[in-house]
């Protein structure tokens, strides 16, 4: 690659967002010269690890190839993007090369902050220490589920941003079960805590969540944000408000832990005061630089960082693109749209869809504040097979396109 290689359409970021915009814009133009910036060898499935935890999936099954995923004749980049020049239509990675570019994509993701909790790092992976953001560590939360013999079992949700903010409390559901296959239950304390307010932030889906956690003797402590970890003698330390800390013992302790957007970002004339990709939540366009786009979790969309997400607001990206390099203005809308399977169980979920206003958006004709067999099998099964085959590769995502792989009879 020489050190100033020119695109019309640089995307940063090779993750769920990166592949599919790539994907659909090939669709629509395939002589379009593109390229994605992206270091990673490896694409992961993320929301699969919630199910790697569970004891469900295997981490294996998570994965593919980066290359087997980049659409053909896009150009792979297998470098870090170190430096956004918006001004002069540059990125610079940390290898030194240039990219010049006419439109630029940015959907790197989102970068976990491990320090900011005390004693985290070093803690986990071991002694009941665990979590499902981090691919090494999913498959020993399912072994600590499986060894848990009693006691403390505390799960945590962080202050701020995250990425698919059902999960803290799906993998909390499966362990609640499988501690009583384990005919442990009776002897454990379950703990939820959770740094915000409320069960989940859409009204129509947070009533039966509580509902779930009362059903399931579950102790929820709002307005708890964990804060450290002290391993050698098993505590937890919780910041409360108001410069108040609450310390709890655990036997186990699953952590999502804080998150935010990359160090290049925050530094680039592209971020908001937050750090987040400042684009317009309607049509993704950034609200400074019109040839620049953002999407996926390091974006400031105010909407749950999922891939579900992205399956909306791609096409919205690629559709604006392509008007701008007509000479048009952008007309396509992206409404919020957001969808988190919550797990209540094995063979149980509630399939949460919504928009900006928090209203729900079911895509199926049923109630979707409703614990379903259906809505499991559609999360353990349907969903990474659309995922691979559907929406990585351009294509139609929509229910009319793969009704055909559901049950005749959703219920």
């Amino acid at each position: 690659m020489s050190n100033n290689s020119s695109f019309q359409i640089l995307i940063i970021g090779g993750g769920a967002a990166g592949i599919t915009v790539a994907a659909q814009l090939k669709e629509k133009n395939s002589n379009l010269k593109m390229a994605i910036i992206e270091p990673s060898e490896n694409h992961y499935y993320q929301p699969a690890w919630t199910l790697v935890g569970g004891g469900e999936y295997l981490l294996e099954d998570t994965v593919k190839h980066q290359q087997n995923l980049i659409p053909y004749a896009v150009t792979w980049i297998k470098d870090y993007a170190e430096n956004i020049d918006p001004d002069h239509n540059q990125v610079t990675t940390k290898t030194g090369n240039i990219y010049n570019y006419e439109y630029l994509v940015i959907c790197p993701g989102i970068q976990i902050d491990w320090d900011k909790i005390k004693g985290l790092k070093e803690s986990l992976g071991k002694e009941g220490v665990t979590t499902n953001y981090r691919k090494e560590n999913a498959p020993y939360t399912w072994e600590t589920i499986q060894n848990f013999k009693g006691g403390t079992a505390i799960f945590t949700f962080p202050a701020g941003a995250i990425k698919c903010p059902g999960a803290p409390q799906k993998i909390m559901y499966l362990a609640e079960e499988a501690f009583t296959r384990q005919g442990v239950r009776e002897k454990t304390n379950i703990i939820y805590a959770n740094a915000t307010g409320k069960m989940f932030g859409v009204p129509a889906y947070c009533k039966p969540l509580e509902e779930i956690v009362h059903r399931k003797n579950i102790d929820v402590k709002y307005a708890h944000n964990l804060i450290e970890i002290k391993p050698e003698t098993k505590e937890a330390i919780f910041a409360t408000g108001e410069g108040n800390t609450v310390t709890i013992k655990y036997d186990m302790i699953h952590v999502s832990p804080p998150m935010t957007t990359y160090d290049f970002i925050k530094q680039s004339p592209v971020a908001n005061e937050q750090g987040w990709v400042d684009v317009d939540q309607y049509t993704c366009q950034h609200t400074k630089y019109n040839n620049v786009f953002g999407l996926g979790d390091s974006s400031s969309l105010p909407t749950s960082k999922t891939a579900a997400a992205i399956r909306k607001e791609a096409p919205v990206v690629v559709a604006n693109i392509l008007a701008l390099m007509n000479q048009k203005t952008p007309q396509n809308k992206y409404n919020g749209y957001a969808c988190c399977p919550l797990i209540t169980g094995y063979g149980k979920t509630i399939m949460a869809e919504f928009d900006y206003d928090k209203n729900p958006l079911p895509s199926f004709p049923l109630d979707p504040t409703k614990e379903r067999e259906s809505m499991w099998l559609v999360k353990k099964y349907i969903l990474p097979w659309l995922y691979w085959n559907r929406m990585l590769k351009g294509k139609s995502f929509e229910p009319d396109s793969w009704r055909f792989l559901l049950p005749k009879t959703i219920k």
